[in-house]
């Protein structure tokens, strides 16, 4: 029984003894909370729901504490039902119920843990969109890995997810991209607003070799041919390494698209139309306060060129004609002023502003011998994604930039996640599953097999209580990592799991020593160690790390 499938069971007592005592039943939450408690000796699960509620509803903790016991105890997989401090309920299952978990995962396989959560769903995730004005520096690489696990945390939850990259292609950041390369091409210094690194030098190279003729036209002319190769060469490197960084996008959307389809200027129509936009010093103002924003904004500036959020307000208009109905974006730390902006502007296209959620992220460092390093090979600036892959790897890459908050801001120790040991998070979360298949391996080749219908109720050693329950709580993870949509959740699960393992391991002999009969202990214990392999590579595969199986 999963800690979810025994908050039902609870929930469905509680409302049995409140009705029995003629008291408010409304009061119950829809989800119990139950949680393993601190101290393994107190049980196997714990509830607080009588302190919850026990006020609301008319009575007493202690009362309904003791009556919710008295109810539960009835049930024969509950070996005890013991009432702690002011109103805590702690629970202790048997041994075959908590066996159901084993068998539950075995059914399940790769489908352990997903639910129909967001069945009716259609989210656009948007992360990364990074200009393409130069290779993909660690804040753009962090939505890379964090976007990517959460797409695969709501694609479990039921979701329809549209993996898509903005692509910035409108603007004078590209112009001043263009002036840089023209600038390398001709052996000249790097504009002082342009961009610098070898990578301009190298683009530079590569239009020249692709239009040889390209310094041999008009200023005007020239910037636009570099602007146009180059631009298209430097996106086909960053798609490249979003590839091989395992992340990939369903749609690559043009900003320049927005202009020149008349996207633009039919939301701005739309919105002159339905009253949210007004003109005031020779500009068109959008009615943002109205909708929470802490000022209106510029959509149409005086000289009758168009703000950088009139794109932002037709993209939204964009996204939900496409029938999205959540529009997720992942942003930088600096962007925080958009949370409001692009709510704003969704409600006054007539949308609901719930249909926007942005999600911002912290800053990513690399750290060397205790020093921040600052510089990298080929951008000259900024450190990239390739810089990052390079010195640790893609798993221990993804992996060091998923597992924790991106509310927080991140320090990467690049010796630490370099290394082959337990120290390295993702090493020993592997080294966990690499152990597993190895089992797996001896167990064949000693001629033990998992029972089709392995006596569970064997499984009584605290390690295997801890290991079984550990299992139990994979879909809540995976719940709450959608619902809040932290996939450093699966992570964190992950570094569990693996230490729960490593210590049953240590303690429960899993297979017979040389010499030994094969006992039902030894298949109920490798059947144990078989469901923790599956949910593990399930985990992993969450979070877009390799599960494997020698290391």
């Amino acid at each position: 029984m999963t800690p979810v499938e025994l908050s039902s069971l609870i929930r469905r007592h509680a409302v049995e003894v409140l009705a029995a005592h003629d008291l408010d039943t409304s009061v119950l939450p829809e989800q119990v909370t139950v949680e393993r408690p601190r101290n393994p000796e107190h049980g196997d699960y714990a509830t607080n729901v009588a302190l919850q509620v026990a006020k609301k509803a008319g009575t007493n903790p202690r009362d309904l504490v003791q009556w919710l016991a008295d109810s539960l105890a009835g049930e024969d997989f509950i070996t005890a039902a013991d009432i702690a401090g002011p109103g805590f309920l702690n629970l202790r299952l048997a041994a075959a119920a908590q066996g159901e978990i084993i068998a539950r995962v075995w059914e399940q396989g790769d489908a352990y843990g997903t639910s129909d959560l967001y069945r009716d769903m259609k989210v656009n995730l948007e992360f990364v969109s990074a200009n393409p004005t130069g290779p993909i520096h660690l804040g753009g690489t962090r939505w890379a890995a964090v976007g990517d696990s959460l797409g695969r945390v709501l694609e479990a939850s039921g979701a329809t997810v549209t993996r898509e990259y903005y692509f910035n292609d409108h603007g004078e950041q590209i112009d001043r991209f263009a002036r840089s390369l023209v600038a390398a091409a001709k052996g000249e210094p790097t504009p002082e607003d342009g961009y610098g690194g070898d990578y301009i030098k190298d683009i530079a190279a590569a239009v020249l070799k692709e239009h040889p003729d390209a310094l041999d036209h008009a200023p005007e002319q020239t910037q636009e041919v570099f602007r146009e190769a180059g631009v298209q060469m430097m996106f086909s490197h960053i798609k490249e390494s979003l590839h091989e960084f395992g992340t990939d996008f369903d749609v690559f959307f043009h900003e320049n698209s927005l202009f020149e389809s008349g996207a633009v200027d039919a939301a701005v129509a739309t919105l002159k139309e339905n009253g949210n936009l007004y003109e005031s010093e020779g500009a068109w103002w959008l009615r943002t306060t109205d909708f929470g924003d802490d000022k209106d904004r510029v959509v149409i500036k005086s000289d009758g060129n168009a703000a950088y959020i009139a794109g932002d307000i037709a993209y939204i208009g964009d996204k939900i004609g496409r029938g999205h109905n959540l529009c997720i974006y992942m942003l930088g730390a600096d962007h925080h002023g958009y949370i409001k902006r692009l709510k704003a502007a969704a409600a006054a296209l007539g949308y609901s502003a719930d249909q926007v959620e942005v999600l911002i992220g912290q800053m990513v460092n690399l750290v060397k011998d205790g020093e921040t390093v600052r510089m990298s090979k080929r951008a000259g600036t900024v450190i990239t994604l390739d810089d990052l892959v390079e010195a640790i790897g893609v798993d221990a890459a993804r992996y060091s930039l998923v597992r924790s908050s991106v509310d927080s801001s991140l320090d990467i120790d690049l010796e630490l996640w370099a290394s082959q040991s337990s120290d390295n998070p993702v090493y020993y979360v592997q080294y966990a599953h690499a152990r597993l298949c190895s089992l797996r391996r001896k167990a064949e080749s000693v001629g033990v097999v998992s029972d089709a219908t392995p006596d569970y109720s064997l499984l009584v050693h605290e390690r295997e209580g801890d290991l079984i329950r550990t299992l139990g709580e994979y879909p809540a993870v995976v719940k709450s990592a959608a619902e809040l949509r932290e996939p450093h959740r699966l992570a964190r699960y992950c570094e569990e799991l693996a230490g729960v393992f490593h210590r049953f391991y240590d303690r429960c002999q899993i297979l017979p020593k040389e010499g030994e009969d094969v006992e039902p202990i030894h298949t109920a214990r490798l059947s144990l160690a078989g469901a923790t392999r599956v949910v593990l590579a399930n985990a992993l595969g969450m979070v877009g790390v390799n599960a494997p199986e020698r290391m």
